[in-house]
């Protein structure tokens, strides 16, 4: 009965977004973690859109766990729904909420339709990764590469700390960071999970007297003093209030957003990669063939904005190759 439910109650649930039909091969079925106007969920849609866009109608789902997490079992519940409503050649599922509410309980093992993941921050064996119909890629942050980034640019900077959200994505990337710190051109002081802005605020001395750099990724979702959910951009700006030195952005748009520079992963590389592996499981491939990749394309960007306003002066040598940008307003 709960999934019959489900299939009635779609047309009233705004998650779901389907691409105009037309004559393509496939059919596809997106189920994004986050909402549809998340930066990070833009960037995946272009990467499969590149691949996918011209021989499957795609059609995406948004779970809206960033702004919604108590709602993201109804939402796993009504993206079932829609698949057994579409029947899709494949899916593609991104970021780690979706896999663990609707991946694992739903379609792992269960169907034999082809799953690519992407945008999963934990290690792959987590979610009982592959299985006979799941493989995809996994996103890593260049933690190590955005460090030695930031001393070319500041070289007196010899210690750094780690800030992200307290949730899956952040837990994961405090494994990723705990398992390869002693790799880091700089001393590791801490690595701080915070779920609320008085959480962050409270850190204001520590981080200012024992961080010589910042490390961020994941903020999206921090709460305020209301319980509500800030995009990263409005949390970079609480950070900024009391830590004056250099921070550093997993993703481009948190440079755009007020970081000072970061080498970069980036959703389209994650969007891509999932889309052309689950292009080739439509056409024949086996699943069990493909074995789970990670991503490997860094892009050095820097806020010329930020730089400016703190006196720095890159040498030319340093510029050659990045992406610079302007900060937001």
């Amino acid at each position: 009965m709960k999934l019959f439910a489900c299939l009635l109650l779609l047309v009233g649930i705004g998650g779901w977004s389907g691409a105009p039909a037309t004559a393509t091969e496939f059919k596809t079925l997106v189920v994004m973690s986050y909402e549809e106007h998340n930066p990070w969920v833009k960037e995946i849609r272009e990467g499969i859109e590149s691949v996918l866009g011209a021989v499957s109608e795609l059609t995406y789902f948004y779970m809206n766990t960033k702004v919604d997490p108590a709602g993201g079992r109804h939402q796993a519940e009504a993206a079932y729904a829609l698949y057994h409503k579409l029947q899709p050649h494949g899916v593609i599922v991104a970021d780690d909420d979706a896999q663990a509410l609707f991946v694992v309980p739903f379609l792992k093992n269960q169907v034999s339709t082809p799953i690519m993941f992407n945008g999963v921050n934990a290690h792959a064996a987590h979610y009982g990764f592959p299985a006979a119909n799941v493989s995809g890629i996994l996103e890593r942050a260049h933690v190590r590469e955005s460090l030695a980034f930031i001393k070319q640019l500041v070289p007196a900077i010899q210690t750094a700390c780690v800030i992200a959200n307290d949730v899956p994505a952040g837990v994961a990337l405090r494994a990723q960071v705990e398992a390869e710190h002693e790799s880091y051109p700089v001393k590791l002081q801490a690595i701080h999970l915070v779920h609320s802005v008085r959480r962050l605020e409270a850190l204001a001395q520590t981080v200012r007297t024992t961080c010589d750099t910042i490390f961020t990724d994941s903020l999206a979702g921090i709460v305020d003093s209301d319980a509500h959910p800030l995009t990263g951009g409005e949390v970079l700006n609480v950070l900024r209030t009391f830590y004056p030195g250099p921070i550093l952005g997993g993703n481009r748009y948190l440079v755009e957003q007020g970081a000072w520079a970061a080498v970069v992963k980036t959703g389209q590389e994650q969007g891509e990669t999932s889309a052309e592996m689950l292009l080739q499981a439509m056409r024949g491939r086996p699943v069990a063939e493909m074995p789970i990749q990670s991503n490997t394309r860094g892009q050095r960007v820097i806020n010329l904005t930020a730089l400016e306003s703190h006196g720095i002066v890159p040498r030319p040598i340093i510029l050659k190759g990045a992406t610079l940008v302007r900060q937001h307003p």
